[in-house]
């Protein structure tokens, strides 16, 4: 980027803490948050956070166990200022497309339950693609754009090559009888073109603007993709 060209970017987190009725808690997942926010970080990006309700969105418990950690979650853990920015995200309602240049949704199973039909996300998500601005979502946050429409009425995801949290790794992780519905059977259901690399690996689909990433391990490589396509036509 230019010295004077800063990139603003939108993270939008999930509000929502109940795991269905099993009496369990979910919310986002921590790798998935931290991993896109420092890369972007990193490379100059001012970013804003957002979510439905605003205030602190739920962390998932289960991203907090050891098994889950790593660079980017041990760096959120140190870091003060950011868990404090954390605590006070926008609510989705205060922000407008034309005022960021990407936007970026991190997953946990929390989007399953709001993102997928909040009203305030899916008319964001549509002007973000009405403005030609970038969209990447990771892990189960593409069921944000299952209900999301292009101006002439057809479903964005229609004909997409789009990836997402796998029925596999849904199955490893036990949750397929907790979740409202499978993502990848969702995607397909809306016509996208879903495909998937090994379980728990690297595995990220760029289909124009549209930036998908499978799982926590893809959170990484869905920022930099993101940050491939913000970097300017030369």
């Amino acid at each position: 980027m230019g010295t004077n060209i800063i990139m603003k970017i939108l993270i939008v987190l999930t509000s929502h803490s109940e795991l269905g009725d099993t009496g369990k808690k979910t919310g986002f997942w921590v790798e998935e948050f931290a991993a896109p926010y420092y890369e972007l970080a990193d490379a100059g990006a001012e970013i804003t956070l957002a979510s439905p309700k605003g205030g602190q969105p739920p962390i998932d418990p289960s991203s907090e166990l050891a098994g889950a950690q790593t660079q980017f979650t041990h760096r959120f853990d140190r870091d003060e200022p950011l868990k404090q920015k954390l605590a006070h995200t926008l609510k989705l309602s205060a922000v407008k497309a034309a005022d960021y240049d990407a936007i970026f949704y991190p997953g946990g199973h929390g989007p399953l339950w709001d993102l997928v039909k909040d009203a305030k996300s899916i008319a964001l998500i549509e002007a973000f693609q009405q403005q030609g601005k970038p969209i990447a979502l990771v892990c189960h946050a593409p069921c944000a754009l299952l209900k999301v429409k292009l101006p002439n009425g057809d479903l964005l995801l229609k004909g997409k090559n789009v990836t997402g949290f796998s029925d596999t790794e849904e199955a490893a992780v036990k949750l397929t009888k907790a979740v409202p519905f499978l993502l990848e059977d969702e995607l397909k259901k809306a016509g996208a073109h879903y495909s998937k690399g090994p379980d728990w690996g690297v595995y990220v689909q760029t289909d124009g603007l549209l930036i998908t990433g499978q799982n926590p391990a893809s959170a990484a490589g869905a920022a930099k993709a993101l940050l491939k396509l913000l970097q300017p036509k030369s």
